[in-house]
């Protein structure tokens, strides 16, 4: 176990209620000029929190970022032939059966479920995401 840096610590608690303002002049003593589209305070602080915890403590091997971001990624359930899967949307629920050339809804075929999902709302949506056959990141609006 690393012993605790009780400077850093300390820092670290005072870094939670530092404006934008002073987060930016703080990356900047440190770094150099902060980067440029970063605006928003939590963000900064995240980064700012991760540099100098990595500086004292060691950053993350090669293996462990390949495992966080392999389990950030959003993995689709796939779909067998016959299976059905349905949305509830604008109070209408939305049936579509999976076929072995893609998938049927209200008796027409689709090569895939974001033309449906285009289909129902009018806008381009993910399928899979319209459907909630997606897990991990990635869930939420078009």
């Amino acid at each position: 176990m690393t012993p605790v840096n009780d400077e850093l610590e300390s820092f670290l608690v005072r870094l939670e209620t530092m404006p934008l303002m002073e987060l930016r002049a703080e990356w900047r003593k440190r770094w150099g000029s902060p980067p440029h589209a970063l605006r928003s305070s939590r963000l900064l602080r995240h980064l700012i929190a991760w540099r100098l915890q990595a500086a004292e403590y060691g950053d993350l091997t090669w293996d462990d970022r390949r495992r966080l971001k392999s389990a950030s990624l959003p993995t689709l359930q796939t779909l067998k032939e016959g299976s059905r899967v349905a949305r509830e949307y604008l109070g209408v629920i939305h049936e579509v059966v999976a076929e072995r050339d893609g998938f049927r809804y209200r008796e027409r075929q689709y090569r895939s479920l974001s033309a449906i999902a285009r289909e129902i709302t009018g806008v381009r949506w993910n399928g899979p995401r319209f459907f909630g056959l997606r897990t991990g990141a990635g869930h939420g609006a078009p």
